[in-house]
């Protein structure tokens, strides 16, 4: 019988899943935060691949107020696929758009958020969720994880 970390079985996804989660949201909560720093806030509208943009201060504020609120759904487990996709959209955004997107290099962080928040798309919350009480009847318990295992 082969050691477990040589197969093709997932190792620890009913675990290790939800704890990246909650990283994943408190980092991105973190960067949120900055929403409530007018001085930081102030410095974003004059940077020039902002300024260009339509009400610029808007949508500083509206960028940052979604990265505190998407991290908060992460941690919380709440409407995740939902908060996945706008943190996916608004990283993507940030990296080819605020960016260079030089996502291989410079643009790393945004990116690489963007491919944390689709792997929680695709997931779902797993364990430790608002959504898994709130969504218990419609598959969580009757179907397994989103791997098909038993939970």
């Amino acid at each position: 019988m082969a050691h477990p970390l040589f197969t093709a079985q997932p190792a620890w996804q009913t675990l290790g899943l939800p704890v990246l989660r909650i990283i994943t949201g408190l980092l991105m909560a973190y960067h949120g935060l900055e929403v409530f720093d007018a001085t930081q806030m102030a410095e974003y509208t004059h940077w020039e691949m902002i300024k260009v943009m339509p009400a610029a201060k808007a949508m500083v504020y509206l960028a940052k107020l979604l990265e505190l609120v998407t991290g908060c759904c992460f941690i919380i487990g709440l409407f995740t696929k939902v908060a996945a996709l706008l943190m996916a959209a608004l990283m993507l955004f940030i990296c080819f758009k605020i960016g260079n997107g030089q996502f291989y290099y410079s643009d790393q962080h945004p990116f690489l958020f963007a491919m944390l928040a689709m792997v929680f798309f695709f997931t779902g919350p797993v364990r430790w969720s608002v959504d898994q009480l709130l969504f218990k009847d419609k598959g969580f318990e009757r179907s397994g994880d989103s791997y098909g295992n038993q939970v």
